[in-house]
């Protein structure tokens, strides 16, 4: 990833965004890639990751950035993933401007850069918010401490919700935290039909069967105002277990 300068889209968004948003070590990065290659077997679209751009650019400066660069990365975010969405039919966003806003509110008292980043998660066919349920595990620079994921996860929530954004969560670990996330996808790809080149309908036999094979209920969590949190989840993974 080029950290010199954002790539130069020269035609407007074409491919579905799918963002992943949530707290340091919980799975973003790992879930991303399995996302990506798994939603391209099942369909025969054209899928990508877009990995986080803070990460490359920790990297590069061996320390986190300062308040005064904290919209630079977030500009650079955004202009990735449109690059990535004029030659993909489906683009996985590992993180959007969106967690860079969470962070620069929590880290710098700076609410400055949440209307761009709102602005941005708006054009994002579905939000997927990964749960709190791993252990958190030490990465770099990045990672603050375990101490930081809640109040991280209560400013993205906040955040979104006082924008009016919707979100569904992902939980559970390796194969079940991929097949949450498909199962929040599948209803997304059966609906839209506007993806460019979209292949046969044959190709969505799979994500057909994902579908039909889901349970047909709904339920109001009594510990939160989201209908689909990890609470519940959380609840279906200890009666299975």
């Amino acid at each position: 990833m080029s950290l010199s300068s954002p790539p130069s889209p020269t035609k407007p968004q074409s491919g579905l965004l799918i963002a992943l948003l949530g707290a340091e070590s919980t799975g973003k990065s790992v879930l991303a890639q399995g996302l990506s290659q798994a939603l391209e077997q099942a369909t025969g679209l054209r899928c990508t990751t877009v990995p986080e751009y803070l990460r490359a650019w920790c990297d590069q400066h061996g320390r986190t950035p300062l308040a005064s660069e904290q919209l630079e990365i977030a500009r650079m975010q955004a202009a990735h993933i449109d690059a990535a969405a004029q030659t993909h039919q489906l683009v996985v966003c590992d993180t959007t401007p969106v967690m860079t806003a969470v962070y620069s509110q929590l880290l710098f008292q700076d609410s400055s850069l949440w209307p761009e980043a709102l602005a941005f998660q708006r054009r994002c066919s579905l939000t997927l918010v990964t749960a709190l349920d791993l252990p958190w595990v030490a990465d770099g620079l990045q990672r603050d401490g375990p101490q930081v994921r809640a109040p991280v996860d209560a400013a993205l929530r906040q955040g979104l919700i006082q924008a009016g954004l919707s979100w569904s969560v992902v939980s559970g670990s390796g194969a079940a935290r991929l097949e949450s996330a498909l199962n929040a996808v599948s209803p997304l790809l059966m609906k839209r039909h506007g993806v460019p080149a979209m292949p046969a309908r044959g190709l969505f036999t799979r994500l057909d069967e994902r579908q039909a094979n889901l349970p047909a209920w709904q339920w109001l969590c009594e510990k939160c105002d989201v209908p689909e949190c990890e609470h519940q989840s959380l609840r279906l993974a200890q009666k299975l277990a």
